[in-house]
């Protein structure tokens, strides 16, 4: 069931989405080589405390995961796709890192993601990052009242695609609102014109996941949540939160 939000909520979203820019911004800041993911996700957690912001993602268990989510933050590097365990892993030069981070404001969630490189970055690390980003602006600019799910899903696949990389299959974005995930689903690929039309007051998840190497397929490592590609190739994963308008697509999640 899909819940439409007041306007009065999409500012409450909004308070809780610069949360989630917030934290963001200092893991980014804070990621040198030789710093560890368990130290990124302190850096959360203290933004989340300032702001007297609770985390969606402490403790969330979905029907695959074997234990509850132990971290504020997914930090998955290099060949991680998407829900990268924070532990010990010091960073090294050249790493690709996806953080995501969600912020839980009274009530109301956001959720984003970004993707960066520590140290040297390798040419085409940059390439898939600037690549995913521009997958999501095209979701984005997609995501305006009268269109259809599908609208989105293909406006990102067409840009993953285009430059020759995998997306992996069965994940995409969704809703948002009191909860992390909320009805409806969003996929990152499919048909143009397909799905439920857009309404004012929707509020969705868009977050391309690209595979550098060209392929769809995925495994779980053994924490039951890291899902890293097949080939060993890296990964880009980012997202924002953004609000349908009748004056078109509002980002919750930027600065």
């Amino acid at each position: 069931m899909v819940h439409l939000k007041t306007d009065e909520a999409i500012d409450e979203m909004r308070a809780a989405g610069r949360v989630v820019a917030h934290a963001l911004t200092a893991v980014r800041e804070a990621a040198r080589v030789g710093t560890s993911l368990l130290e990124l996700d302190a850096v959360a957690r203290a933004v989340l405390r300032e702001a007297r912001a609770t985390s969606p993602f402490l403790g969330y268990r979905p029907h695959f995961a074997p234990v509850p989510f132990p971290a504020v933050v997914c930090a998955s590097v290099n060949d991680a796709i998407v829900h990268g365990v924070p532990g010990d892993y010091r960073l090294r030069d050249g790493d690709l890192v996806s953080i995501d981070c969600g912020a839980r404001l009274r009530g109301w969630v956001g959720d984003a993601a970004v993707s960066f490189t520590v140290g040297r970055a390798r040419p085409a690390d940059l390439r898939l990052i600037a690549t995913a980003e521009a997958a999501l602006a095209a979701g984005i600019a997609a995501a305006v009242p009268g269109n259809r799910i599908g609208d989105i899903a293909h406006a990102v696949g067409s840009v993953c695609r285009a430059a020759g990389y995998g997306i992996p299959e069965g994940f995409g974005g969704h809703g948002v609102g009191r909860g992390m995930h909320e009805d409806p689903g969003v996929p990152n690929e499919g048909p143009p014109g397909r799905g439920m039309r857009l309404r004012p007051g929707m509020v969705l998840a868009i977050e391309p996941m690209l595979i550098a190497g060209g392929g769809d397929d995925y495994v779980c490592d053994p924490d039951g949540w890291t899902l890293r590609t097949t080939d060993g190739s890296r990964a880009a994963h980012v997202e924002h939160t953004v609000a349908i308008t009748a004056g078109g697509p509002r980002i919750l999640t930027a600065l």
